[in-house]
């Protein structure tokens, strides 16, 4: 009987048990992100539309528009327009220019999406640590909006925010092209396209 450690390699079942553990996690990160993002979109759309709508209603109705409207709206639409990044990242929907890349192998499709992922993964980021440093200064001068009367920044706080999500998502695709098979466009979403595109009808 030898003396010497052992230096085998672990069993593949113990580095895929890891390896699972580990897109457990993940999984799990994206599924709160996702829910978050589906909450604040959901109730940011209604809101808009409820605010719009009372807003005609007071205008013909009452003759009296509502003072805080525009402003509300204006705050809305960039809490919609910068947490919807993320979410269009998730589904793989943020428009491509894709004439070269679908000339290419599998694998070499597979490489450039990790490359464009992790790129604008680290724009993203970079875009969410300067939107902090643009919303501190804001928060620093202490100006408030001109109708509601909070503090201005409050409606700046979803830039950074968006960003962050958006650059977390790209980092989650290239995790995901890494660790599975086939080209992934974002952590949930299969490059390809519907097979209603190449469906023939009959007559």
């Amino acid at each position: 009987m030898s003396d010497h450690p052992s230096t085998e390699a672990p069993p593949k079942e113990d580095q895929a048990a890891a390896s699972r553990g580990w897109t457990r996690w993940l999984g799990r990160i994206d599924h709160w992100i996702s829910l978050f993002e589906a909450f604040v979109l959901a109730w940011g759309v209604i809101l808009m539309a409820v605010n719009s709508v009372a807003n005609v209603l007071g205008r013909f109705v009452f003759q009296q528009s509502l003072y805080f409207s525009e402003e509300l709206n204006q705050f809305l639409i960039v809490l919609i327009t910068f947490v919807g990044l993320g979410y269009a990242a998730r589904q793989g929907r943020h428009i491509r220019m894709s004439a070269f890349y679908d000339q290419l192998s599998d694998r070499g499709r597979k490489i450039l999406m990790i490359i464009i992922s992790a790129v604008t993964a680290i724009i993203m980021l970079l875009l969410a640590y300067y939107a902090i440093h643009y919303v501190a200064n804001i928060a620093r001068r202490g100006r408030v909006t001109p109708a509601l009367q909070i503090p201005l920044y409050i409606t700046f706080l979803w830039v950074p925010v968006g960003f962050l999500i958006t650059g977390i998502q790209y980092a989650l695709t290239v995790v995901r092209n890494i660790q599975s098979e086939g080209v992934w466009i974002s952590y949930e979403t299969l490059d390809g396209y519907d097979d209603t595109d190449h469906t023939l009808t009959g007559p």
